[in-house]
């Protein structure tokens, strides 16, 4: 991997898993449980010059990466409740990009973002812990990906939530913050 893509994925691209073990799925869960925290604890004790430093050159700030993991997790939340309760429905993406572009996701302060991947996460592993093997078969159609199952979709969100976490506590690393 060159430098640029070193610091764009900083615990490698995702990769879907190879099986849909239960073991599996609750090392995914685990991650998903332990990410508000986590979160929290990269963006302890930032002023708010540090949260508004790009974790790359051309990439969001810090307040835009946790601010986008909120929007990103309850699109996520959304459409498992969506493929547990339809027959492959075919979900609406939306264009990240310019939802981080917006004032909320370029101003705010992060607590209320951190607040609400609390929530969010606190009823989504919930969900998923009650979720049998035939839950996790179900899925829905993403537009642009095809056929998603719920197996890989909580294997990205799992990855996705490491992905994140890690490009501020590499931009901590480097900058010595």
């Amino acid at each position: 991997m060159t430098d640029l893509d070193n610091l764009r994925y900083p615990i490698g691209r995702f990769n879907p898993p190879a099986s849909s073990m239960a073991g599996i799925r609750e090392a995914h869960i685990e991650t998903l449980r332990l990410l508000p925290g986590r979160l929290r604890a990269a963006v302890a004790g930032l002023g708010e010059a540090q949260l508004d430093t790009p974790y790359r050159e051309g990439g969001w700030t810090v307040r835009q990466v946790v601010h986008h993991v909120g929007d990103s997790h309850a699109n996520a939340y959304i459409r498992f409740k969506l493929a547990l309760t339809e027959d492959w429905p075919t979900i609406k993406p939306y264009d990240e990009a310019a939802w981080e572009r917006l004032p909320d996701s370029r101003a705010l302060p992060v607590e209320g973002s951190l607040k609400f991947v609390e929530a969010l996460h606190g009823n989504w592993v919930a969900l998923l812990e009650k979720l049998t093997d035939e839950d996790f078969r179900k899925g829905y159609t993403h537009p642009e990906r095809g056929r998603q199952n719920l197996t890989d979709a909580l294997a990205m969100y799992e990855w996705h939530s490491r992905h994140h976490t890690a490009h501020i506590t590499s931009l901590r690393a480097r900058m010595a913050w």
